[in-house]
């Protein structure tokens, strides 16, 4: 496992994005063996993964996360563990830092998603409502980095404001992360609004740590689409959503 604050984890990584619904064991080690460097798994809030009790499965060689009768987070031990990366929502530092102590032993680093536009995330204080809430963002990510045993990071979305979007980086690497993805939209916009690849240069070229360049999918057909948008954003690591649902084999044509 990496250590804490490792940002060559992130360096020159082709990633598969957070997908709610998607990002489950199948699709992450389909994209592994096709050759993305990093997997993410779907939002799991703080909550529903601290309700659940961990078990080791030794017939599928997996560490399940189970509450009830539902297996909420599968983690294929010999095959990805190494690679994958939890993201959570969160509006808690202590929620934060409870699920990293249950968790980080099963995974290689934590990612809190502030980017998410959804209703539930935003009601619930999660997701893009943190945006704007930089003494909740410090209160997360210092809780979480101080407990976790593995590296941890934040997905944001850019602000209205160019500047503001830099003052977010700063306050976030303050925070001790290793690295910080950029969804390359703001909170109003959706697809297909255009991916502001300019906007997240301009990020690269202000932060302290690595950027993980997003929000491209709409326009990626091919790997030679994602070797452009990572051009474009002038990023160290790029992060695909869409296209590797829809192809995992993409990855395939970087070997």
């Amino acid at each position: 496992m990496p250590a804490p604050r490792d940002e060559n984890f992130y360096k020159n990584r082709y990633i598969v994005a957070p997908m709610v619904r998607a990002g489950r064991t199948p699709l992450r080690l389909l994209c592994l063996e096709y050759g993305a460097d990093l997997v993410y798994t779907e939002e799991l809030v703080d909550q529903k993964l601290l309700s659940c009790k961990r078990i080791e499965n030794e017939i599928l060689d997996t560490i399940d996360y189970v509450n009830a009768d539902e297996v909420v987070l599968r983690i294929a031990t010999k095959r990805e563990a190494d690679r994958i990366v939890l993201q959570i929502g969160t509006s808690s530092g202590q929620g934060a830092a409870a699920v990293a102590r249950m968790v980080g032993r099963d995974v290689a680093a934590i990612d809190v998603n502030m980017g998410c536009p959804k209703p539930f995330s935003i009601a619930g204080g999660m997701g893009a409502a943190l945006l704007t809430r930089p003494d909740k963002i410090k209160e997360i990510l210092t809780a979480l980095v101080e407990a976790s045993q593995v590296p941890v990071t934040a997905k944001i979305r850019l602000r209205n404001d160019p500047k503001d979007t830099l003052a977010l980086v700063e306050l976030i690497e303050s925070c001790g992360v290793s690295a910080i993805g950029v969804h390359g939209r703001r909170r109003d916009e959706r697809n297909p609004d255009r991916c502001r690849e300019e906007e997240i240069a301009e990020v690269v070229k202000y932060a302290k740590v690595p950027i993980i360049a997003n929000g491209g999918s709409g326009s990626i057909l091919t790997f030679d689409d994602i070797e452009k948008f990572r051009q474009q954003t002038t990023a160290s690591s790029v992060m695909i959503a869409r296209k590797a649902l829809c192809t995992p084999s993409i990855f395939w044509q970087r070997r």
